[in-house]
C-alpha cells in the first residue's frame, strides 16, 4: 500500500462551517446572562480557538472548577446551537473538496477546541464525520491551542509526519498550533479579514474551499 503524500487536519468552527458570529452572539447573551458583558473584539482576541477552560476563566476573570465549567460550557453551548440549527450548513464548496480528497486517498482528520456536544452537532448533523479517519478534541490534550499538542496528535493517529500535514484554520490561536506543529497551514477568511489574516504566517488564505483540489494543496508542501 502507498504512503499517502499526506494528510489534512481541520479545525471545525469557522472551517468546516461559517458559525463565528452565531458563536460571538451566544458569548455574548451568556455573559448578559450572567451579569457580565462582552464584546466582540474581546471574542476575537480573548476566545476564539481556545479550549473552554480557558475562554470561561477569561469572561469570568478566574478559573472555573471542572464542574462548573461544565455546566457554563453546556449552558452557553446551548445558545449557540439552538441560535444556528436554522442556518447550520458546511462552508462553501466544502463537500466537493472532501469527497475529492477522500476519493484521492488523502487521510484526514479534525482538531477542535469544541466540546463534543458541538462536535456531534456539527459532523453528525452535516453527515461529515465519515470523510474524517480521527477526531482530536480538547478532552484529549493538555494543553489548547496555541499549543500545537492537539495537531501533532491529529498527525500521529494518522501516522503522518507534521512535516507533511496541512492544517486549515480560521483562528490566530489555530494557526499558532499548526505552524507550531511544523505544518503546512491554509488559513479560512471566516473569523478575520484576509489582510489581518496577511502576516499569520499561512502559506494560503482562502474565503472557502471552491476549486481547492487535492494537487493544489499537495503544491503547498515543501518538496523533498
Amino acid at each position: 500500500m502507498l504512503t499517502p503524500a499526506f494528510a489534512a487536519l481541520f479545525d471545525m468552527d469557522g472551517v468546516l462551517v461559517d458559525n463565528t458570529d452565531f458563536h460571538i452572539n451566544a458569548w455574548i447573551q451568556f455573559a448578559h446572562h450572567n451579569g457580565l458583558t462582552l464584546t466582540r473584539q474581546q471574542y476575537v482576541d480573548h476566545i476564539n480557538g481556545h479550549v473552554s477552560a480557558d475562554s470561561m476563566a477569561y469572561v469570568f476573570g478566574h478559573p472555573l472548577s471542572a464542574t462548573e465549567l461544565a455546566q457554563r460550557t453546556e449552558e452557553k453551548e446551548e445558545i449557540y446551537r439552538t441560535l444556528y440549527l436554522p442556518h447550520r450548513q458546511p462552508l462553501t464548496g466544502l463537500l466537493d473538496f472532501l469527497t475529492a480528497m477522500q476519493a484521492d486517498g488523502v487521510p484526514m482528520a479534525v482538531g477542535t477546541s469544541a466540546p463534543v456536544s458541538n462536535i456531534g452537532f456539527t459532523l453528525d448533523g452535516l453527515a461529515l464525520r465519515p470523510f474524517f479517519d480521527t477526531i482530536v478534541d480538547a478532552s484529549m490534550v493538555t494543553h489548547g491551542k496555541p499549543d500545537p499538542e492537539i495537531y501533532l496528535k491529529a498527525a500521529d493517529r494518522l501516522n503522518i509526519p507534521p512535516a507533511r500535514c496541512v492544517v486549515f484554520e480560521d483562528a490566530f490561536a489555530g494557526i499558532e498550533a499548526g505552524l507550531r506543529a511544523g505544518m503546512v497551514v491554509v488559513a479560512l477568511a471566516t473569523t478575520h479579514t484576509r489582510a489581518e489574516l496577511a502576516t499569520s504566517g499561512a502559506a494560503l488564505i482562502i474565503d472557502n474551499f471552491v476549486g481547492l483540489t487535492p494537487a493544489s494543496i499537495q503544491q503547498l508542501l515543501p518538496t523533498e
